[in-house]
C-alpha cells in the first residue's frame, strides 16, 4: 500500500499537484490520494481499463454533469489509476444544506443525454450481485440478507445514461457548480436505478421525507425520465428494493473486516431486509 501511494503521489506531482501527498480514503483496495489540486484513485484490482476509459471520454463530452477527468485511465503497480481536479465534497453535518436540487437538476439533466456510442452498459445490477456474494458466510444477518436476494425480480431494462451508483457523496462542487463524480458504474440502463439508493434510505427511516421531495421534485421539474410523476414508486419499488439488500450486505462485510458492530442505520437495513423476505416471495437467485 505504501508504495502504491508513493508511486500516485509521483504522479500526482507530474500533473501539476504540489505540497504534501494527502490520502484522502481508503476502502477496500481502493485508494484516492491529493496533491494540491490534483487527486488521483486507484481502483479495484481487475478494473477494466478500457471500459474505464469508455466512460471517462463520456464524462470528457458532459462538463456540465460530470466531472471531467484529467486525462485516460493509467497503470501504476499494476493497478488502473484516473486523475481528477480536486474540488468540494457535499458536507455531511448539515442536512439542510443538501444541494439536493441541483442534485435532481443534474441526474435529469444526465438521463436526458444521448448515449454516446462504445459507451458501457451501466454496471447497478452487478454490484448489488456482487456485495451479496462478497458478505462472509455465517454473519448473523447473512441469511436474512440472502433471503431478501432471492426475492428481488430481473432488473429493469432501459437505455438511458445513467450513473449507475448514485448517492449524495458522489457530488462534488468545481469551477462554480457541482458535478458528479465516481463514474466507475457509469452507462446505459434504466434511469430509476439512480434514485434507488435515496428511495431505499426513505423507506428505512433513515432520509427525511422533506429531503426526498426536494430531490424528486427538482428531478420531475427537469424533465427527469425515470419515474410517472402521478405513480413514481411504481418504477422505484423493485431497484429501492435491490438497493436495500446491497446496503445491507455491504454493512455487514464492512462490520466484519473491520471489526465493529453494525451502527444504528445499518441494523435498520437488515431489518428492512426481514421484512422484504416476509412480504415478497419469488426465486431465490444465486
Amino acid at each position: 500500500m505504501d508504495e502504491l501511494i508513493t508511486a500516485m503521489g509521483a504522479l500526482a506531482g507530474a500533473e501539476g499537484g504540489s505540497g504534501a501527498v494527502e490520502v484522502v480514503a481508503v476502502r477496500g483496495d481502493v485508494v484516492v490520494v491529493r496533491a494540491g489540486d490534483v487527486v488521483l484513485k486507484a481502483h479495484e484490482p481487475g478494473t477494466d481499463g478500457g471500459a474505464l476509459g469508455a466512460r471517462l471520454d463520456v464524462a470528457r463530452g458532459l462538463g456540465g454533469v460530470l466531472l471531467a477527468p484529467l486525462g485516460p485511465p493509467v497503470e501504476v503497480l499494476g493497478r488502473v489509476v484516473t486523475r481528477w481536479p480536486f474540488g468540494e465534497a457535499v458536507p455531511q453535518s448539515e442536512p439542510e444544506a443538501f444541494p439536493l436540487a441541483d442534485a435532481g437538476r443534474l441526474l435529469a439533466a444526465l438521463h436526458l443525454a444521448p448515449v454516446p456510442p462504445g459507451t458501457p452498459e451501466a454496471s447497478a445490477w452487478s454490484r448489488m450481485a456482487r456485495a451479496v456474494r462478497e458478505v462472509p458466510a455465517g454473519v448473523p444477518g447473512a441469511d436474512v440478507v440472502l433471503g431478501a436476494f432471492g426475492t428481488l425480480p430481473d432488473p429493469p431494462r432501459g437505455a438511458a445514461l445513467v450513473h449507475g451508483d448514485w448517492h449524495l457523496g458522489q457530488l462534488l462542487r468545481h469551477d462554480g457548480g457541482w458535478r458528479l463524480i465516481d463514474l466507475d458504474d457509469l452507462g446505459w440502463g434504466h434511469p430509476a436505478w439512480d434514485l434507488a439508493r435515496p428511495a431505499a434510505l426513505l423507506l428505512v427511516g433513515v432520509l427525511d421525507g422533506r429531503e426526498w421531495d426536494r430531490l424528486l421534485t427538482a428531478y420531475l421539474d427537469a424533465g427527469g425520465p425515470a419515474v410517472d410523476p402521478a405513480d413514481p414508486w411504481a418504477a422505484l419499488e423493485a431497484p429501492a428494493r435491490a438497493l436495500v439488500v446491497q446496503m445491507a450486505a455491504r454493512a455487514l462485510t464492512a462490520s466484519v473486516r473491520d471489526g465493529a458492530p453494525l451502527e444504528p442505520a445499518q441494523e435498520a437495513l437488515v431489518a428492512a431486509c426481514d421484512r422484504i423476505v416476509s412480504t415478497h416471495r419469488g426465486p431465490r437467485r444465486g
